[in-house]
């Protein structure tokens, strides 16, 4: 708690850039926007919004899966900065 009694939150300072500088552009500001997702939080019974994993769809699945089979080959050559990649494009 501060001085006056009311709650301190710590996060980010890019973050809370962000969130300042959104909230702003809607016409808010920091406390505004925490006191509203509190309030809707109460009014709903839980988060407000849904929380949820970022499955990716099956293309980028697949690519993944691509990928890491490519590290774990022991054949692959691999580039250990721009100038050896750049020069494995021209080969």
């Amino acid at each position: 708690m501060n001085a006056d009694g009311g709650k301190t939150f710590e996060q980010g300072c890019e973050v809370k850039a962000a969130a300042e500088q959104l909230f702003n552009e809607l016409g808010l500001n920091l406390t505004t926007a925490v006191n509203i997702f509190l309030r809707q939080a109460i009014r709903t019974g839980g988060i407000p919004f849904e929380i949820k994993v970022n499955t990716p769809n099956e293309i980028t699945a697949s690519a993944i899966a691509e990928g890491r089979r490519i590290m774990r080959d022991k054949n692959t050559k691999g580039c250990h900065n721009m100038d050896e990649l750049k020069a494995a494009l021209k080969e």
